[in-house]
């Protein structure tokens, strides 16, 4: 953080300017001379540090938040997920940072490079144990947890498909139940999913996960990936012109400001899928 050196190195006039002087007019002059200096040294290790929080709060230093909105850009998500990292390790209590961190990781294990991906995944389910552990009854650490193990599950083989599907479908069902709205009904759009991907000797259902996909596009119609997934279940189903149609409603949909990195993503998915379907 080299640009805080300016305002350190003026920190004399500053704490004069307040009343403190860094050296008394005349040293040892009185019993107190000793303390005064402490005092000094003191406040002088307050201003700093007033200096070096207040730089890192400046406009020049990007907000998480808005870090992550540039979340196309990877290293933009690489620096929110560890400014969200980096506070809660100052502060365990911040269940923002946790879940938040969570969702960085998610995006992060779709998006890095390879190598990187299961790293960030994991790291994803621990800081979502993080936010449910401090907020049980919020949906974020839930659904989180369960986006981060199903990414997992899909890129990672069998194994660990088996290793968490009761606990994806577990924390799913628990934010149906405490906020099932939450995210436009993503608990749905993900069990619907979850019913998709599962053999059915394991619970796995086309006709459920139809249900789910439906229900989540009740609360929002534009959503690309309930189109999407909706449209693989529709395809696996010999069902190809009502899969078309979902396809091209994941095209027509307008880009949502929140969600405009994984729009492109399902919009381009449905592009390559389309060219196959005769």
């Amino acid at each position: 953080m080299s640009a805080s050196y300016p305002l350190v190195r003026n920190l004399y006039a500053f704490s004069t300017r307040f009343g403190v002087s860094s050296s008394p007019s005349r040293v040892g002059s009185s019993p107190s001379s000793a303390s005064n200096r402490l005092i000094s040294s003191c406040i002088l290790v307050f201003y700093i540090c007033c200096f070096v929080y207040f730089w890192d709060a400046s406009p020049g230093a990007q907000a998480p938040d808005a870090l992550y909105a540039d979340r196309a850009n990877i290293a933009s998500a690489r620096q929110a997920a560890d400014l969200w990292g980096a506070e809660l390790a100052r502060n365990p209590q911040a269940f923002d940072a946790a879940w938040k961190l969570a969702r960085a990781d998610y995006w992060l294990g779709g998006h890095a490079p390879e190598a990187e991906r299961r790293r960030f995944l994991e790291q994803g389910i621990d800081a979502g144990r993080k936010a449910t552990a401090l907020q049980p009854t919020r949906p974020e650490g839930h659904f989180w947890i369960a986006a981060n193990m199903g990414a997992l599950a899909e890129s990672f083989g069998l194994r660990q498909g088996l290793k968490y599907r009761k606990t994806i479908k577990d924390e799913l069902e628990t934010v149906l139940r405490v906020a099932p709205l939450f995210g436009d009904r993503s608990a749905d759009r993900a069990l619907g999913r979850w019913y998709f991907k599962v053999p059915s000797l394991f619970g796995g259902s086309h006709k459920l996960a139809e249900e789910h996909l439906r229900a989540s596009l009740t609360a929002k119609p534009t959503s690309t990936a309930s189109h999407y997934f909706l449209a693989e279940v529709l395809i696996d189903d010999g069902r190809k012109a009502e899969a078309r149609a979902e396809l091209q409603a994941v095209l027509d949909a307008p880009l949502d400001p929140d969600w405009t990195p994984e729009d492109n993503d399902f919009k381009a998915k449905a592009r390559r899928l389309l060219t196959t379907l005769k």
